[in-house]
Formats: C-alpha cells, sequence, structure tokens
C-alpha cells in the first residue's frame, strides 16, 4: 500500500489531542505527549506552524518586501513537498495597506487601521498565492478573531476548516481579522494568535520569526547581553529582562513572544524564537535562536486566553474559603465567597479573582456585572432567590470560565 502523508499526519494529531484530553479528565501525570522534544527533532515534525511579523515582511520605506516573502516560501514550499503540514500565521495586512493609502505610519485609530488592514489583506495573499504558485502549491487565506478560538461553536469550524485545508494539501494562510477586530475582542498580536493555532491543531512545533535572534538576557542592544539557547520552563524567565515595543509597523515585541511561548509550551508544543533571515537554518535543524520545552499537555483554548490574551476589565475579591474553592477544589465562584468588586465591568467581561491578601489566584469571565456582584456578595444561592430571584442564583464565575494563576503570565 502506498503511504498518505496527510492522513498520518491529521492521525498523529489526533491521537495526541485525544491523549490529552484523556489525560486531562482522569488527572493523569502531565508528561509531554509530543514527540518532537530538543530542538534538532524540528526537521522531523510532521505538523509545524510558522509565524512571521510585519517588521521581517515590510521594506524600510513600509512596503512589502517582496524578496524576503519568496525566500520564506521557498522554504515552506520544500518543507511542504516533503509531505509535512504547514501552517502559516503572517503578520502584515496593515502594514502592506500603508503605502497604497498613501499614509506615512502605521495608523493609531482603529477606523484607519481597519481600513489599511483591508485593502493591505489582499495584497498580502496575492503575494503569497502567487509565490506558493511558483511551487505548485496551493494556499488558503483564514482571518479569525479572538472569538473563533474561545467560543465552543466556533472553534468546532475554525478546526474543521483548518483541518480540511491541510487534509487536501493548501497551506493555509492564517490572519487575524483586523480589519473587523476590535479592541475588546483582539489577540493584540498574531505571536499569541499562532500560539492559540498551534493548540487548535495539535502543532508538533512553533517557530515564531522577528528580527531578532532569539530570546536575550536584556535588550540586545545593551552591552553584556547573551542569546539565551534554551528555557527550559517559565521560572527562568525571571531572569531576563525584555522590552514589550514592537517595531514602528508591528504591535508586537519580545513580551509578546514570550507570552505566546508559554501558551505554546503549556499547550504541549514547544518553541523555536529566531531571526526571520535564518528561517531555513531555524527549520531544517533549530540550531539558532531559543528554544521553550514543552511546560504541559494540552489546555483549552479559552484557559489559555484568559491566562495570556483577555484584558481584564476589574476585580472581583474573595474570602478566603472562595478562593480554596476556586484553586484547590476547582469549584465555580459562588457570590457566598465574594467580599466586593473593584472596576466597572459587565457579564462576560475578563477579571480577576483576588484572594484576601491581594494576590491575583485567576482569570475568569464574569457571569453578572459589576454592580450585580456587589449586589449579590456574601450571599448564599437559598439568599439569592428569595431575595433577588432566580436569575441571581447562578455561579458568579463559572468553573469552566476559569484560567487558574499557574496557568497565568504572573503565575508560577
Amino acid at each position: 500500500m502506498t503511504s498518505n502523508p496527510a492522513a498520518e499526519v491529521r492521525r498523529s494529531a489526533e491521537e495526541i489531542r485525544t491523549a490529552s484530553e484523556h489525560a486531562r479528565k482522569n488527572r493523569l501525570p502531565t508528561a509531554p505527549l509530543n514527540a518532537i522534544i530538543e530542538r534538532t527533532d524540528i526537521v522531523r515534525a510532521r505538523r509545524i506552524v510558522v509565524k512571521v511579523g510585519s517588521s521581517s515582511l515590510t521594506r524600510p520605506d513600509g512596503g512589502l518586501n517582496l524578496e524576503f516573502i519568496d525566500r520564506l516560501v521557498d522554504v515552506l514550499a520544500a518543507r511542504r513537498a516533503r509531505g509535512h503540514q504547514v501552517v502559516l500565521v503572517t503578520s502584515g495586512a496593515i502594514a502592506a495597506g500603508i503605502e497604497p493609502l498613501g499614509l506615512t505610519a502605521r495608523p493609531s485609530d482603529l477606523a484607519t487601521a481597519q481600513a489599511a488592514a483591508s485593502v493591505g489583506q489582499g495584497l498580502l495573499i496575492q503575494h503569497y498565492t502567487n509565490s506558493f504558485a511558483r511551487h505548485g502549491q496551493k494556499v488558503g487565506q483564514v482571518l479569525l478573531t479572538a472569538e473563533d478560538l474561545i467560543r465552543p461553536q466556533h472553534y468546532r469550524n475554525a478546526l474543521r476548516s483548518l483541518e480540511r485545508l491541510l487534509d487536501l494539501g493548501v497551506v493555509p494562510i492564517v490572519n487575524e481579522n483586523d480589519a473587523v477586530a476590535t479592541h475588546e475582542i483582539r489577540f493584540g498580536d498574531n505571536d499569541r494568535l499562532a500560539a492559540l493555532v498551534s493548540n487548535l491543531v495539535a502543532a508538533q512545533v512553533l517557530v515564531l520569526l522577528t528580527d531578532v535572534d532569539g530570546l536575550h538576557t536584556a535588550p540586545p542592544k545593551e552591552p553584556g547581553s547573551r542569546l539565551v539557547p534554551v528555557v527550559g520552563g517559565p521560572e527562568e524567565l525571571a531572569d531576563y529582562r525584555v522590552s514589550g515595543q514592537g517595531s514602528a509597523v508591528g504591535t508586537g515585541g519580545m513580551a509578546t513572544k514570550l507570552d505566546a511561548a508559554m501558551i505554546a509550551t503549556h499547550s504541549g508544543v514547544p518553541v523555536l524564537l529566531a531571526s526571520a533571515e535564518k528561517v531555513e537554518e531555524a527549520l531544517r535543524e533549530g540550531r539558532v535562536g531559543t528554544w521553550f520545552a514543552v511546560a504541559d499537555h494540552r489546555r483549552s483554548n479559552k484557559r489559555l486566553w484568559l491566562a495570556w490574551v483577555a484584558r481584564t476589565n476589574g476585580q472581583i475579591l474573595l474570602d478566603s474559603g472562595a478562593a480554596r474553592a476556586v484553586i484547590d477544589d476547582k469549584r465555580s465562584l459562588l457570590a457566598a465567597g465574594v467580599t466586593g468588586v473593584r472596576g466597572d465591568f459587565e457579564a462576560g467581561d475578563p477579571v480577576d479573582l483576588v484572594d484576601p491578601e491581594g494576590v491575583v489566584l485567576a482569570r475568569g469571565l464574569a457571569g453578572y456585572d459589576a454592580a450585580e456582584v456587589a449586589r449579590m456578595a456574601g450571599r448564599s444561592t437559598v439568599q439569592l432567590r428569595v431575595e433577588l430571584g432566580d436569575s441571581f442564583s447562578r455561579p458568579v464565575v463559572h468553573r469552566d470560565d476559569l484560567a487558574p494563576r499557574h496557568l497565568t503570565a504572573n503565575g508560577t
């Protein structure tokens, strides 16, 4: 029988996803389930996600760097020709729209940025389509918002679409849907989007291509700053100083790349952070840049989004009993354990859950508005039914909408 590489990769991804879900449901040890452990294993990864930023895709004058796009595509197409599957997460839509619209810099207001993205996205996908066509390969455009990866039905639709594209031998070109995304529903940058997509498709490796050669002990231009070759776990990051500022045409920065690395490695996907100029070396043997080792098994995209991407709009204060119930017992937050609120949030907004010592224990999606939570605070479910009605007897934050502190960027 002849082998079917696409079917083999799909089966491998399904096995990883099934085994991870089994481990989660049965609270099995969280040993890595991914066969790609060391950076030199990258050549064997049958399904990879590659993310490239705006700074690598654009020329100094702001236009698209077509020469680099062709060089990147040459490397990815060669990987695809060997029977491997590639998902490309690309920035650059807004940057690509700057020149055609006669703008002199990246727009600072949302409406103009959305307009630039609308114009630029077409140009960007056109160049990728033409470049991959030189190798006889097809691409498919996939535009996502945060809701597509955290709402169950949207999540299933996104997964089904990406899996089918890969089965058909298509290279999915993924970008955030900047033309419609608002500050409230956006990922904030494509680094974190790439990490969530890696979790979604059960990728074996995430490669983040950027304009520096990896993580450094301090900003690269500072005297004495050194490249960090390997990060074995999140606790090591406390030793390094990074900048959160991105380029003039992008929104990311090293801080968002570290967030992306934590998202991916906490969902069983190792990460290679490397210079876009060294993409061929990165994908051939992984001996450049910084390697982030797997830290945990797969997590749900909703919890990963809550932990690293969502912007919280307020705080709910907990007593010690509620803090133990939420963290140790993994239970929903009930009104009886609430002592107060801070901020002005609405039902469905991300909020921090804070213990009596002021420590953020978790993030979650509020079940009620801030004013309603304040009225409910300290009351039992029975009291709430009697005093406020049945609609107030639900949890303040349901356990399915909670990301514990150890999953958050500030956790340990």
